[in-house]
C-alpha cells in the first residue's frame, strides 16, 4: 500500500515576518495619512452639520466630565502633597502654589485629560462606527446618497478638537481646588492668596502651548477613534477590535506627541 503524501506547511522565516511586520506598519500609515487628508478635504465643504457637532460636542464632554473632575481633583491634591516634603526641606513651601499650576497647566492636566478621553471617547468611537460598519448603516447611507465620511467622520474629530482643551482646562481647573484644599489643612492659606500665587507665573505662552498640545490630543483621539470603527472589519469581533484599537493607539500617540511636542517647545524658550 502507498501511504498518503502529507504536505507540512511552508516555514515562515523570521525575517519574513519581520519584513511583513515593517510592511504592514507602512501599510497602516499611508491608510491612516490618507483617512486625514480626506478629513481635511470635506471638513471645510458644506453641508457643515452644525447641529450633529454640537451634540457630538455635548457627548464627548458628558462621557468624561465626571471621571475628569475626580482625577483632576486627586491629581492636584496628590501633587502637593507629594511635592511638600521637598519644598520643607528648603524652606520653600511658599513656592508650592506656583510649582502645582505649572505642573498642572503644562503636563498633567493636557495628558490626564487626554488619557482619560481616550479611554472614553476613543473606544466609544470606535464601537459606535464599528458596529455601523458591521451592520451595514454606514453602507446604507452611501447608497442613499449621503455622505457618511462627512456626518459621522467629520463631526466627531471636530467635537474631539474642540471639547479636549475645554476639558483639559477645566481639569486644570479643578487640579488648583486639589491642590489649595492640601495646602490650606496644611498651612491655612486662604483661597484668594493661594490663587494669586498659583496664576502669578503663568505667562500667556504657557496657556496657548497648553492649549495647542490639548488640541492636537483631541484631533488625534478623534481621528485614531473614527479610522478604526469606519474601517473596521465585519462580525462582532471587528467591533471590539476596532474600539481596543482606539483606545491603545491612541493612547500611545498622545504620549509621543507629548515628547515631541515638549521637545519643540524647549527651542522657543
Amino acid at each position: 500500500m502507498n501511504k498518503a503524501s502529507t504536505t507540512t506547511p511552508p516555514k515562515h522565516k523570521p525575517e519574513s515576518k519581520f519584513k511583513n511586520y515593517i510592511t504592514g506598519i507602512f501599510v497602516d500609515l499611508y491608510k491612516v495619512g490618507s483617512f486625514t487628508g480626506r478629513f481635511f478635504k470635506e471638513v471645510f465643504v458644506p453641508p457643515f452639520e452644525l447641529k450633529e457637532v454640537v451634540r457630538q460636542c455635548f457627548e464627548v464632554g458628558v462621557r468624561s466630565f465626571t471621571l475628569i473632575s475626580l482625577t483632576g481633583f486627586i491629581v492636584g491634591f496628590i501633587f502637593t502633597k507629594q511635592s511638600r516634603p521637598s519644598l520643607t526641606d528648603f524652606g520653600a513651601t511658599s513656592w508650592l502654589p506656583s510649582l502645582v499650576s505649572i505642573a498642572v497647566l503644562k503636563a498633567l492636566a493636557p495628558l490626564v485629560t487626554a488619557l482619560i478621553a481616550a479611554g472614553k471617547v476613543g473606544s466609544s468611537i470606535g464601537a459606535e462606527l464599528g458596529s455601523m460598519r458591521v451592520s451595514e448603516q454606514i453602507d446604507a447611507m452611501e447608497v442613499s446618497g449621503t455622505k457618511p465620511f462627512k456626518f459621522l467622520v467629520c463631526t466627531r474629530v471636530i467635537a474631539t478638537t474642540l471639547t479636549i482643551p475645554l476639558l483639559a482646562t477645566y481639569s486644570a481647573l479643578i487640579a488648583l481646588v486639589g491642590g489649595y484644599l492640601n495646602v490650606s489643612q496644611n498651612e491655612g492659606t486662604s483661597y484668594s492668596a493661594f490663587m494669586e500665587s498659583a496664576f502669578e507665573p503663568i505667562t500667556f505662552t504657557d496657556i496657548t502651548a497648553s492649549l495647542s498640545k490639548a488640541i492636537v490630543f483631541g484631533f488625534t483621539i478623534g481621528i485614531v477613534g473614527c479610522y478604526q470603527g469606519y474601517n473596521s472589519s465585519k462580525g462582532t469581533e471587528g467591533v471590539g477590535k476596532a474600539a481596543n484599537n482606539a483606545v491603545v493607539i491612541a493612547m500611545f500617540l498622545v504620549f509621543i506627541e507629548e515628547v515631541i511636542i515638549v521637545q519643540i517647545a524647549g527651542f522657543f524658550r
